[in-house]
């Protein structure tokens, strides 16, 4: 892939074997390969997507330049609030594990080929995003069990980071800028970090880049019932708001008043 061919619509899907009825199966078989030839990871800016063997555990995709792991999720109409994955459990017990892989979310037409593709970055993973569904019944095939869904509709929209639109790539420095702004939610530990996202989520909910601790402070009700447990949300608020501050996701303008960068 060319730099200059970024903003020119990108092609669509491969024909599938003839032989192929399963359309998770061509889903696969189309989708990887395509993301291997057209995209570029977004955390180093190189096009070195490589992927891994079918028997593969979680990950389907990785860059070759900066080890980055991809999970990718392809489907026909628009992703919702929640995306489907596997075991609850497991999930739970990944979020925190360094080989937790990043999220790649492609939507396609059956026609056109694909229209969309947005990345999650695995630092955005906490508990609170994770629910759990209701057991198998007794009759299915795996009676009792569970799996679980994304809610990547509570991911801060600075986490769902896009990499094609309509069928144009987007230009890749801005994309691996956006990426790089974040990073430092990787130092956090799982508390520490849901702090931050829940912060930073009401801070885009104000919906200005300037706003003032008062104007956080209305969120002191939602937050207090994410952290229950928590009888000081507003001293925790504007600690959260110095350490993005000293992160460089904000400024302090003096007098109570921030700005996001």
């Amino acid at each position: 892939m060319a730099e200059n061919d970024e903003f020119a619509p990108l092609p669509g899907f491969e024909e599938p074997p003839a032989h192929f009825e399963s359309a998770s199966q061509i889903a696969r078989f189309q989708s990887e390969p395509w993301v291997q030839r057209n995209l570029f990871c977004p955390a180093c800016g190189e096009s070195a997507f490589e992927r891994f063997p079918n028997n593969q555990p979680v990950a389907d995709l990785y860059c070759r330049n900066c080890a980055e792991q991809f999970e990718l999720k392809s489907q026909a109409s628009r992703f919702g609030a929640k995306v489907v994955d596997g075991a609850f459990r497991t999930m739970q017990a990944r979020i925190g594990s360094k080989q937790n892989p990043n999220l790649m979310l492609l939507r396609y037409d059956r026609a056109a080929g694909p229209q969309d593709v947005t990345v999650i970055p695995k630092h955005f993973f906490v508990p609170a995003i994770i629910e759990e569904r209701k057991p198998l019944a007794p009759s299915a095939r795996r009676a009792g069990w569970i799996g679980c869904n994304i809610l990547i509709g509570q991911v801060p929209g600075i986490g769902r980071i896009p990499l094609v639109r309509e069928r144009r790539l987007l230009p890749r420095e801005a994309v691996v800028e956006t990426w790089r702004r974040t990073l430092f939610l990787r130092e956090q530990k799982l508390e520490a970090r849901g702090w931050l996202l829940e912060v930073m989520k009401a801070v885009e909910a104000i919906g200005r880049p300037e706003f003032s601790l008062a104007d956080v402070y209305s969120a002191e009700e939602r937050l207090h019932q994410v952290f229950p447990k928590n009888q000081n949300v507003r001293p925790k608020i504007r600690q959260q708001l110095q350490v993005l501050r000293d992160r460089g996701f904000l400024e302090f303008s003096g007098r109570g008043t921030y700005r996001l960068r």
